[in-house]
């Protein structure tokens, strides 16, 4: 029996969180160099322009997803992470349809996103979500090793 889960804002910096943050970077980096690695560190993540949502499990940090709402009309959805041994739960979908429900509640009409080609359960978590390919936005450039993804949000 999995426990409840709760999604909700909370701040980036517990021990808890940095742990899994400091494993998706981990990840990342060894995935992809670094140019090619687009992550918002915690200062950034602590920046009023982002909401920062925190999953856990029996109090225990599973999972995590921010939204970084953009000056430029735009959600970008950020630092999307499940832990390895809580995935395949449906907790990525839900993370998203939350960082959904902020941005409809902030009146941003798109939705986009940066990922790795190696990110295979990401892109599927995305595409099924609704998220279609684009060309790079706001301040990335083209990349070989990136996926350029946006969704239109119902307000």
């Amino acid at each position: 029996m999995i426990a409840t889960l709760t999604i909700r804002p909370e701040p980036p910096d517990q021990p808890d969180v940095l742990r899994m943050i400091e494993a998706l970077d981990a990840h990342m980096t060894a995935l992809y160099p670094p140019a090619s690695n687009h992550l918002l560190d915690v200062d950034a993540l602590s920046d009023p322009a982002v909401t920062f949502l925190v999953v856990r499990e029996a109090e225990k940090a599973v999972g995590c997803g921010a939204l970084l709402r953009d000056a430029r009309g735009w959600g970008e959805v950020k630092r999307m992470y499940v832990r390895p041994d809580r995935r395949g739960r449906g907790i990525g979908k839900r993370v998203l349809a939350e960082l959904e429900a902020v941005a409809c509640k902030a009146g941003l009409p798109l939705l986009r996103l940066e990922t790795g080609i190696h990110n295979e359960d990401a892109l599927a978590l995305y595409r099924g979500a609704g998220f279609a390919e684009c060309e790079a936005f706001g301040d990335y450039r083209p990349d070989p090793l990136s996926v350029f993804m946006e969704k239109r949000v119902e307000l």
